[in-house]
């Protein structure tokens, strides 16, 4: 027998969600390996699952099936993937542990915020600056995933044609952190002000 809350789990954006989870064992073996080519096969992967974040929240809205299920799975389903992919190249030193800390430690934090508000019957609505920090946080990923110098053109060897993709990530990174910690700062200031009423 198929329930009503089977048929509004199981359509095209929570199955979305649910392959953009499956994809993040897939980005982690990979960056097991420090090569070049494995970075690059990674940072393929996580272009792929960050659309799909895009498409799923686009698709729900179009289709006009938004579901609490939904609305729970996406944001974490952000949240690991970004998690995995920085904790899988701290070894390689891509990334400044404390950067690395801030990041996991402000989602940590706003999570357990919404659980409690959501205990208490309290919605905090996201704001821009969260979409921002996402943004942020993935191109800031797919850099330092690639990590190494890429030339722009073929068959033109000039050193000004050659970028270096790691510089580039932690020039997003710098962004992305000073992004997550106002984003995170924001939210708390709005869950005080709230639970203060």
């Amino acid at each position: 027998m198929t329930d009503a809350r089977s048929q509004t789990i199981w359509n095209l954006p929570n199955i979305l969600t649910l392959l953009r989870i499956a994809l993040i064992p897939v980005i982690a073996v990979l960056l097991i390996s420090p090569s070049k080519e494995a970075g690059f096969w990674a940072a393929a992967v996580f272009a792929v699952a960050s659309v799909t974040d895009w498409l799923d929240g686009y698709l729900a809205r179009r289709m006009g099936i938004v579901t609490v299920f939904g609305k729970f799975l996406d944001p974490i389903a952000d949240k690991l993937m970004v998690m995995a992919a920085l904790i899988m190249i701290l070894p390689f030193n891509r990334v400044p542990a404390w950067m690395v800390l801030v990041i996991l430690g402000r989602e940590i934090i706003i999570t357990g915020l919404r659980g409690i508000a959501s205990s208490e019957g309290i919605v905090i609505s996201a704001s821009d600056l969260g979409k921002f920090k996402t943004i942020f946080q993935i191109v800031a990923i797919l850099g330092l995933l690639l990590h190494f110098d890429y030339h722009w053109f073929f068959g033109i060897d000039h050193p000004f044609l050659y970028v270096n993709m790691h510089n580039v990530g932690m020039f997003y990174l710098w962004i992305a952190t000073v992004i997550t910690i106002w984003s995170g700062v924001d939210y708390l200031v709005k869950f005080m002000k709230i639970i203060a009423r």
